[in-house]
């Protein structure tokens, strides 16, 4: 199966999302909740935040999190993930955070809060920023069985185009992560996300061996896009053309 490009939701929606540019709306964004005095607070393994109907908007036009329905009208509350706050925080430094409803907390506490609470948060978070900082929407992917799905805009708007598995290795080239060790999970993953009319995006952290005590050794990591594709026969007969490899794109 090829897929054609982003799939909108409906007829204008594309001249709707380059009319109102996703880099934009999170400048929009990055003055409203760095003039904010709401702090976000953990709460389970995610973060709290108070919002005011403006931040609100705002949020869910960027896709940052998702809105909780509350009882009070005169409230209003967003939920992000792990990887969302400590972007908000680290990357668009406009995020405050808040542990134990205590003072306000910098990105080095930040980061070692989040470190305690999963020890591949560094992996998992290098990954996202890698994406979100290109402006693509960035979603968990759980239910379909991947690690994160991104999209062009915002949900509304377009389908997901890329399922993302994140993996990573050492500096010297030494596998360390779990993910598609053999054959059959890749096809599977391949085949899963190909029935959704999605695209598989594997991203390989490289660096892993670097300590990730200080959230500024991220900068020495880098980050390997591979797209991979199920072989097509009918792309390599023999009256056909055939193309050299292009470095990122790969079928099996």
């Amino acid at each position: 199966m090829e897929l054609s490009g982003p799939r909108w939701k409906g007829k204008n929606f594309a001249q709707i999302a380059n009319s109102n540019l996703m880099s934009g709306i999170i400048a929009q964004l990055q003055v409203c909740l760095s003039n904010s005095e709401s702090a976000a607070l953990p709460i389970g393994t995610d973060f709290l935040l108070e919002t005011v109907p403006e931040l609100t908007d705002l949020l869910d036009c960027t896709s940052f999190g998702r809105q909780l329905r509350t009882s009070y009208d005169s409230k209003q509350y967003f939920q992000l993930s792990p990887e969302e706050t400590f972007y908000l925080h680290h990357f668009l430094k406009c995020l405050k955070v808040s542990i134990d409803n205590a003072k306000l907390i910098d990105v080095d506490d930040l980061w070692n809060f989040m470190r305690s609470r999963s020890e591949l948060f560094p992996i998992y978070y290098r990954a996202y920023m890698h994406l979100r900082s290109k402006n693509w929407v960035v979603k968990l992917g759980t239910k379909n069985g991947v690690d994160y799905v991104v999209y062009r805009h915002h949900p509304a708007l377009v389908h997901s185009e890329y399922a993302v598995i994140v993996d990573w290795e050492k500096d010297k080239g030494e596998k360390e992560g779990k993910r598609l060790r053999v054959w059959s999970d890749l096809h599977c993953a391949i085949r899963a996300c190909n029935g959704v009319a999605k695209a598989v995006l594997l991203l390989n952290v490289m660096g892993y061996e670097v300590n990730f005590s200080l959230p500024e050794l991220l900068e020495r990591t880098t980050v390997d896009e591979r797209q991979i594709t199920r072989w097509v026969p009918s792309q390599c007969r023999d009256d056909c053309k055939l193309e050299g490899n292009k470095g990122e794109h790969h079928s099996i």
